[in-house]
């Protein structure tokens, strides 16, 4: 199994910056991509981006490219969400997650969350 410990939330203006780290512990040579979603109160689970371990590519919903970047430490075990020019409808409970396979779209593997908020 692998667990994922999210880290980083808080409350930040328009404007601002965060950083929020996913720790990745137990089997995590079994992990191909790592992933970030977000879910706003009354709203889906939404996607914000994805890496992948073994090329470093990464990928984007629209609406945070240009504003979010996601990166790994150089361990692999971790990978970060820099987010950058927050605006309020970024405002949601973000979740790191991870997957075996770059083949399917199912994510295996759910952190707890971390709340972020951004006041205007």
């Amino acid at each position: 199994q692998v667990q994922l410990v999210e880290s980083g939330g808080g409350l930040v203006q328009a404007g601002g910056s965060l950083r929020l780290s996913c720790a990745a512990s137990g089997r995590t040579y079994i992990i191909n991509t790592m992933g970030w979603f977000r879910q706003a109160p009354g709203k889906d689970r939404e996607f914000v981006g994805a890496i992948s371990r073994s090329t470093d590519s990464t990928y984007y919903v629209d609406s945070v490219k240009g504003r979010f970047t996601i990166s790994k430490a150089n361990t692999e075990n971790t990978v970060y969400l820099q987010m950058d020019s927050l605006r309020p409808e970024d405002t949601a409970v973000y979740y790191c997650a991870a997957k075996n396979s770059a083949y399917v779209t199912k994510y295996d593997y759910w952190g707890q969350g971390t709340q972020v908020t951004v006041s205007s």
